[in-house]
């Protein structure tokens, strides 16, 4: 194929995803809008139709990621731009599937199509979308293993905070008699140990994803560990997570103490993703880990 028309077909491709992306956004939006109502008004018409249209946008959202695959012709998470729509996208699932446990609380999708919402204009708004060559230092069998993992882990915690967030706001309503959001007194313990499950499950994952990063670096640069930025808050987010998961096995830690910690392990997740990236930029800290922004 020349050229000229390969070049015009790559546009076209991206035009098409790109208009797709923001016709996801805007579900988000209007998801986040729903929840927010949900949360004034209390009703679960506005939660029910919050999470509909989180569904949808799930849906569009795994078209999207298989349409940038082809596009590309490789795993779609080599930029921010694409680390961003699989965050959201991953984060938007998971919480779906753990909902379909509880049929009328939505609360905590408010925080989910916040952050989704939050990504995706990050990515549309402030990030190049174009398709790069794969960068020599991603070409490794443990690149898509470690980003896989890596941001399983990340969508596990979001979801777990969440649920941190929505029980310490409901948990006080229902000691006063009332029965908000869709919970009731005998549900809510349960609805709050979904928060530690979870991050059971993400954990381990957390692990691999630091260990695999690890062999990566030593594949990449010759080293496994060297104290980068994106590594050290990985790190501090590992740790946070092991003090929370400890925090559990103490009576008098698991309850409010815990869900601090947990919320703060949440902070320092993000802060891996995304504020580490900034942080470097801004006061000139070497890192090799600039080449996704």
């Amino acid at each position: 194929m020349p050229t000229s028309e390969l070049l015009s077909r790559d546009a076209y491709l991206l035009s098409i995803e790109l208009r797709l992306f923001w016709l996801i956004a805007f579900i988000y939006c209007l998801s986040l809008v729903l929840f927010i109502f949900h949360l004034i008004t209390r009703q679960n018409t506005a939660g029910r139709a919050g999470t509909t249209l989180l569904w949808i946008a799930a849906f569009l959202h795994i078209g999207l990621i298989l349409f940038r695959t082809f596009e590309a012709g490789r795993a779609p998470f080599q930029t921010l731009f694409e680390t961003l729509s699989w965050f959201a996208c991953s984060v938007t699932l998971t919480w779906l599937y753990v909902s379909g446990k509880w049929k009328d609380v939505h609360l905590p999708g408010l925080v989910i199509s916040a952050l989704a919402l939050g990504a995706s204009l990050y990515a549309l708004l402030a990030r190049s979308p174009a398709i790069d060559p794969l960068s020599p230092a991603l070409d490794s069998w443990w690149f898509e293993w470690h980003v896989i993992l890596a941001f399983f882990s990340y969508a596990v915690f979001v979801v777990s905070a969440a649920i941190e967030m929505t029980y310490l706001l409901v948990k006080p309503m229902i000691r006063q008699g009332l029965t908000p959001y869709g919970f009731t007194d005998d549900m809510l313990e349960g609805f709050h140990k979904s928060a530690f499950r979870l991050v059971i499950f993400g954990y381990p994952l957390l692990t691999f994803a630091i260990f695999s990063g690890a062999a990566w670096a030593n594949d990449a640069w010759g080293r496994f560990w060297s104290w980068d930025p994106k590594e050290t808050w990985s790190l501090i987010t590992w740790t946070v997570f092991t003090i929370y998961l400890h925090s559990m096995t103490i009576p008098r830690f698991k309850n409010l103490p815990a869900s601090v910690i947990n919320i703060i392990g949440f902070i320092c997740m993000m802060m891996t993703f995304l504020g580490v990236n900034w942080l470097a930029k801004l006061l000139g800290i070497p890192s090799l880990h600039i080449y996704a922004v």
